[in-house]
């Protein structure tokens, strides 16, 4: 049974917005900028010889790319893993064409199960 406190506190943060649960087509793209960001912002501070802005379009359209994908697709799996698994196949073949696997196909999966995970949290 629910107590007089927590129906206020239910009350009080639908009545200020405090819900969080976000459309799955926005919290990808949201998710999509964030990790193309990221991940530009890692090409212009990071090792990398070439910081052209066609590798920082790369970088960024294969990141948003997998923000909004794994926070779209519906697999029978728990999203952080259909999360990975999307984010794996999509930085595959930046991985080829750049010789770097590990670090390439490693931020593809983390960023990846991060959206995941966010539509796990946040999605309807």
């Amino acid at each position: 049974m629910l107590s007089q406190g927590t129906i206020e506190d239910l009350r009080r943060s639908r009545q200020y917005g405090t819900n969080l649960a976000m459309n799955r087509v926005i919290l990808g793209i949201l998710c999509g900028i964030v990790f193309g960001l990221l991940d530009a912002a890692m090409v212009v501070f990071g090792k990398h010889p070439d910081k052209s802005l066609a590798m920082l379009l790369q970088a960024f359209s294969s990141r948003f790319a997998i923000g909004f994908l794994a926070a779209n697709v519906a697999l029978r799996i728990h999203p952080a893993i259909s999360g990975a698994l999307v984010g794996l196949l999509i930085s595959l073949p930046d991985a080829f064409a750049m010789k770097s696997y590990v670090g390439i196909l490693g931020t593809g999966s983390i960023f990846g199960a991060l959206a995941g995970w966010a539509v796990k949290a946040w999605g309807t």
